[in-house]
């Protein structure tokens, strides 16, 4: 989310030319910390918080803390200028692997199965196929060590490690 604020002297600043006081009632809402708005353009969805309700003729600056989430924060407020002047966004800020995804996908399947009371070998024949099972042998199986890693995986996302996934942190270079 972006913090918006109008800039020192914004009465004269060339600005944005999109207006913010087009945003309808769902898109629009006062909290106690501000004004919270959705701007759709483009399919994007841009989040901002404003300090005070959206004016016509009004100029607005980004007002980003220099803080942990800065480089995310310095993103998203240049997704958005690019958005407002019709520009491509360009690249997301993060995005998960292909096997990361399939990871999240089965650790939430085999939750699923789990907690509705399957047996990990049950769970395992759910999301591996039941001829990769061995008969005998299941105690020692990778498939069986694997299955309750998922489960555990499962569990905690359930368990609020899903907000990681938000939080995503980039390898420092």
């Amino acid at each position: 989310m972006v913090q918006v604020g109008r800039p020192p002297s914004s009465s004269n600043v060339d600005g944005i030319g999109q207006s913010l006081v087009d945003l309808t009632a769902g898109d629009l809402r006062r909290a106690s910390d501000g004004w919270h708005a959705v701007l759709r353009i483009r399919g994007a969805e841009h989040r901002l918080w404003l300090m005070e309700p959206p004016a016509m003729s009004v100029s607005y600056a980004a007002v980003l803390p220099l803080d942990s989430d800065f480089e995310v924060r310095t993103h998203a407020a240049r997704r958005l200028w690019r958005a407002i002047n019709g520009r491509a966004l360009g690249p997301t800020f993060h995005e998960l692997s292909p096997q990361r995804r399939e990871r999240l996908i089965l650790a939430v399947r085999a939750l699923d199965g789990r907690m509705d009371g399957g047996t990990y070998r049950a769970v395992a024949e759910a999301l591996f196929s039941k001829r990769r099972i061995p008969e005998r042998a299941w105690k020692t199986h990778d498939l069986r060590n694997r299955t309750i890693r998922l489960v555990q995986s499962g569990l905690a996302l359930m368990r609020g490690g899903y907000r990681e996934l938000l939080r995503y942190r980039r390898k420092q270079k």
